[in-house]
């Protein structure tokens, strides 16, 4: 479980105290609060001062207060206490303007996805637009908490999602490319839920067009996000959605202006390459006559079906690294 403290982000009216309990983000009690009416005079004569009777200047009190955001991961998160009010009342709660309401509906989603799954399914066509909503929010302790429901929701729901999932990715990919560090790793944890919990064949055809997307940092996250996927198509898997495919899209991404890009271009490579391999090694009986063509060198396969530049690229990369694994083994 870690804590993360959001202070940069809230202006000093608007702080509250917040903690969690079974998840979920209380309100703060003010009670306790103190205020020094001659220094808050001084600082808010103008703005927050009003005249009384004999002239003088009466300043309301200030609630002043530090705000403290816990994130529970999501093993250490417990049941929710009543089932159907949850359900009940958690639209109105993610669709709420007050921010801690907000995250305390986040919350109960999480909750309701790892024990009770089953029952909030007719409900995610409505709670999937709002937790993006939540995930477009400038707040950052809205935003964080939004990933993590991402994460969770991959994890429980899987491929049901899918008809669902383009604008959650967009979302997680944008957040997962930009500089707020714990902003940052939460999306691309979510990410990796992702690619770990919806099924390849389905997620790969909507990754693609960010492959192509225009902002490199994008482009470079959802790369990563494909090389993860592939793997997880099996030997099969990988013949039936067409390894030709997959190698045209790891060649384009070869020359990408990004090292992440690149990176995760010659990883799926030497993938692909392993597998094309297992292909030689299936027996004549189990190759189709479709796949006969296809069971020849690598080398050959390559330059049958990419462009002579890029077949001369993708080659380079995985005969280097062949020869680096013989270097190494000798």
């Amino acid at each position: 479980m870690s804590a993360l403290r959001d202070l940069n982000t809230i202006p000093g009216s608007e702080r509250k105290n917040e903690s969690c309990s079974k998840g979920a983000v209380t309100k703060p009690l003010a009670e306790n609060a103190t205020v020094n009416h001659e220094e808050c005079q001084k600082k808010n004569s103008v703005s927050l001062g009003v005249p009384s009777t004999n002239g003088e200047e009466v300043v309301n009190a200030v609630e002043v207060a530090i705000t403290e955001v816990e994130y529970i991961d999501s093993e250490n998160l417990n049941d929710v206490e009543d089932v159907d009010m949850s359900l009940k009342t958690l639209v109105t709660g993610l669709d709420s303007k007050d921010w801690v309401l907000l995250c305390e509906a986040l919350n109960t989603v999480r909750q309701l996805s790892i024990f009770h799954k089953e029952a909030m399914l007719d409900k995610l066509g409505d709670v999937i637009p709002l937790v993006v909503r939540s995930l477009k929010n400038p707040r950052s302790a809205v935003c964080k908490t939004a990933i993590m429901t991402s994460a969770d929701i991959f994890k429980a729901y899987n491929d049901s999602i899918v008809d669902s999932l383009d604008p959650l990715l967009l979302q997680l990919l944008l957040k997962s490319s930009q500089d707020k560090r714990f902003v940052c790793e939460a999306a691309e944890r979510a990410l990796v839920a992702m690619t770990s919990w919806v099924s390849p064949s389905l997620l790969l055809p909507i990754l693609q067009p960010y492959l192509k997307h225009k902002n490199p940092r994008i482009r470079a996250k959802a790369s990563m996000c494909f090389c993860r996927s592939v793997p997880q198509l099996g030997v099969e898997g990988t013949k039936a959605y067409g390894i030709d495919k997959l190698i045209q899209v790891a060649a384009s991404q070869l020359s990408d202006q990004l090292p992440e890009s690149r990176e995760a271009a010659r990883n799926l490579l030497l993938e692909l390459q392993t597998v094309y391999e297992k292909f030689q090694n299936l027996s004549p009986a189990a190759v189709s006559e479709e796949m006969q063509p296809e069971v020849d060198s690598w080398e050959n396969f390559c330059q049958l079906k990419l462009s002579p530049l890029s077949a001369q690229a993708v080659l380079r990369v995985t005969n280097v690294s062949r020869e680096g694994l013989v270097v190494g083994s000798s």
